[in-house]
């Protein structure tokens, strides 16, 4: 790789974690830990997809260096088990989490996992460099992140 090229991909990914790295922070909370724990699992999620979505949709020059990065982040967060945060007891407080993850806690695990997949998978298809396989790993994942938001995530603070 050309040496212009190379700290020109260093310089994003070091803005990209920069950037990610402030939004995490703003939700640390000593008093709520893991309500803070799973909202900041959730943005860097959603700071890894959207760029994606929108080198998709054309509202960004594709790129499938980026491409492979965001895709490759959201594999390794895949990889996490987040569904730790949603311990008994943390369905109060600062929370969009609505109180039918601790009342269906299998189905909600089930669809957790279903969106751990859909990143895998995401990761794999972004490796290949195929656009189409890319975008039809992107609109899998994208559903099962739905599929959850739609019966678990308020729009508002519930507490």
């Amino acid at each position: 790789m050309k040496r212009t090229a190379r700290n020109t991909l260093l310089a994003v990914a070091g803005a990209t974690v920069l950037a990610a790295s402030v939004q995490v922070t703003a939700h640390m909370d000593t008093d709520e830990p893991m309500q803070a724990y799973r909202q900041s699992y959730f943005n860097l999620v959603a700071m890894n997809f959207g760029p994606i979505g929108k080198m998709l949709k054309g509202e960004m020059e594709w790129d499938d260096a980026k491409v492979k990065m965001f895709a490759s982040e959201l594999g390794a967060l895949g990889s996490m088990d987040v569904g730790r945060a949603f311990a008994p007891g943390t369905d109060k407080g600062t929370t969009r989490a609505k109180p039918g993850i601790w009342e269906n806690k299998d189905d909600f695990t089930a669809k957790l996992n279903d969106m751990r997949e859909a990143l895998a998978s995401l990761s794999t298809a972004a490796e290949s460099g195929d656009k189409k396989a890319i975008g039809a790993a992107a609109g899998a994942a994208g559903k099962s992140c739905k599929s959850c938001h739609d019966e678990y995530k308020s729009k508002e603070y519930l507490y």
